[in-house]
């Protein structure tokens, strides 16, 4: 299991945008997997691809907005070709576009985006907060529509398990119409205190032991590490983080040996 976890880089933007191949190296020697891209930071993706390749690091996925996913497709084939990845995400959800007609659209363009890229191999998955379940389309939250498990429906799932919490609802219980459907899985840890804001990993009260199981036995590829605030320093926060995890994948392995 340690071979799937990795950060996405939205985490480090401060460091990144600093100084990005430098930030790289660091990751691979603390012993991340991979990576999940947020934007190069002004790089060609053949440099970042060779900085990659320097430190094992992989790359678990990219972050690509709804709008270069319609207008900028061969752009971004070719930079996920150089990355060395398939899995293709959008990351949000535009503010004009969060209501029915909107997510109805969204939808729609998502769709057409998996058409044109499905021949070549990538999918196209959507990130949600918690925003998607304050509005309805179609009898059901926003979220469930967009990732709908249903055959002409190719959106696939990124479920971030703290926007799930946060908006009310059990992260274990809500993955679980996604078998097969989600290649990569958000993880970040929620405080118990009042203010329910982000934790490293292991830290706060989210069950990382059901989902880290359900995972594997659900074609989960990557969990992907997100932390969109840190109280510590970002580097030392994500250090936290994977400590906590690979603890949490030695334990999971006894268990099932």
């Amino acid at each position: 299991m340690k071979h799937k976890f990795a950060v996405q880089l939205y985490t480090l933007r401060k460091e990144c945008e600093e100084d990005f191949p430098a930030t790289l190296r660091t990751l691979g020697r603390m012993g991340w997997a991979g990576v999940e891209t947020a934007g190069l930071h002004g790089h060609s993706a053949k440099e970042i691809a060779e900085v990659l390749r320097e430190t094992g690091l992989r790359t678990a996925g990219m972050h690509v907005s709804a709008e270069r996913l319609r207008s900028d497709t061969e752009s971004v084939m070719t930079e996920a070709t150089l990355l060395d990845t398939k899995h293709l995400i959008c990351p949000s959800v535009p503010h004009e576009w969060r209501n029915e007609q909107g997510y109805l659209r969204l939808r729609e363009e998502l769709n057409e985006a998996a058409a044109k890229l499905r021949s070549e191999g990538f999918t196209v998955g959507f990130h949600n907060h918690a925003f998607e379940f304050d509005t309805s389309v179609h009898g059901m939250d926003a979220l469930s529509y967009l990732i709908e498990p249903v055959s002409d429906n190719a959106v696939l799932a990124e479920i971030d398990v703290y926007w799930v919490k946060k908006a009310g609802h059990e992260p274990a219980s809500f993955i679980k119409p996604y078998s097969g459907r989600m290649p990569t899985m958000h993880l970040k840890d929620m405080t118990g205190d009042e203010r329910r804001t982000y934790a490293e990993i292991g830290t706060g009260i989210i069950d990382f032991e059901s989902l880290l199981t359900w995972g594997e036995r659900n074609g989960v590829e990557w969990y992907v590490v997100e932390q969109d605030i840190c109280e510590c320093e970002a580097l030392d926060s994500i250090r936290i983080s994977l400590g906590n995890l690979h603890a949490l994948a030695d334990q999971l392995k006894a268990i099932s040996e």
